[in-house]
């Protein structure tokens, strides 16, 4: 069995760096897709990315936050309901990996297929 312990240590301070990761990465992708919204290709790839990584917030919020609050006070009390509640955890945060990761290729693809009218020569 894996140390309960690496969650108190190892994800102490993700809440305010993921945090603003995950709403700033929402919120860019959110804005990119405005700015191509005429361009075709690029569009529904960065329409895509950015639903990705709004879907993978939802799954955090949904699957992974409830488990943290009993995990905390299950360090303080019976390591049982760590026991109980760790897949969900764990599964939550690779669902939510995967997610992000097909969100961030769909981005990298929305540049890429990019039909952008070419810069006027000077």
């Amino acid at each position: 069995m894996r140390s309960p312990w690496v969650n108190t240590t190892l994800y102490r301070y993700f809440a305010i760096v993921g945090g603003v990761y995950h709403v700033g990465s929402i919120v860019m992708a959110a804005g990119l897709t405005f700015l191509v919204r005429k361009h075709r290709p690029s569009f529904v790839w960065t329409l895509t990315g950015a639903s990705c990584l709004l879907l993978a917030f939802g799954l955090w919020l949904t699957v992974v936050a409830p488990v943290n609050s009993p995990v905390a006070e299950a360090f303080r009390s019976a390591p049982a309901v760590w026991l109980r509640l760790r897949n969900q955890w764990e599964y939550g945060h690779a669902a939510g990996f995967i997610v992000q990761l097909v969100g961030l290729c769909a981005l990298i693809l929305s540049v890429l297929v990019a039909d952008l009218p070419p810069k006027p020569k000077v």
